[in-house]
């Protein structure tokens, strides 16, 4: 909403609470941060031999509307400077793979795989996270 918010307040102390308003916001959004028409692809990605899942994933990515590229980029950044800092938060890539993956990229239409989905939105989520410079550039 348009309610302006002071971050210094003590409410907001905890980070559990800007994490999930932060999950939330992406959550709630019309259409995933990795658009519905492009799940299957960015899982055919993922599915490929290990040394053409970043081209295919940067390629991917090139594709989606400008405002979602951008978003991505600094939500991505942002989220390898939390795992950065994993000796002080626990996080780990996997962790936040974990965490964003099933909120960031999902079908549509959810099917019988929803387990095997989770996997793959996981690992495409890590990739990224890991191959940050390679995807996006410095």
């Amino acid at each position: 909403s348009d309610e302006k918010l002071d971050l210094s307040d003590s409410k907001w102390e905890d980070i559990h609470v800007i994490t999930g308003a932060l999950k939330m916001f992406f959550r709630e959004l019309p259409e995933p941060l990795f658009t519905y028409n492009h799940f299957n692809d960015f899982v055919n990605a993922i599915k490929q031999e290990p040394r053409q899942r970043v081209p295919a994933v940067k390629d991917l990515i090139k594709q989606l509307p400008k405002p979602n590229q951008d978003t991505m980029q600094v939500l991505f950044r942002h989220l390898k400077r939390v795992v950065e800092n994993g000796e002080k938060n626990r996080m780990t890539y996997q962790s936040i793979a974990i965490v964003f993956g099933p909120t960031l990229l999902k079908p549509e239409k959810e099917t019988g795989n929803i387990a095997v989905h989770t996997v793959y939105q996981n690992q495409i989520v890590e990739l990224i996270l890991l191959e940050l410079n390679s995807i996006f550039g410095r």
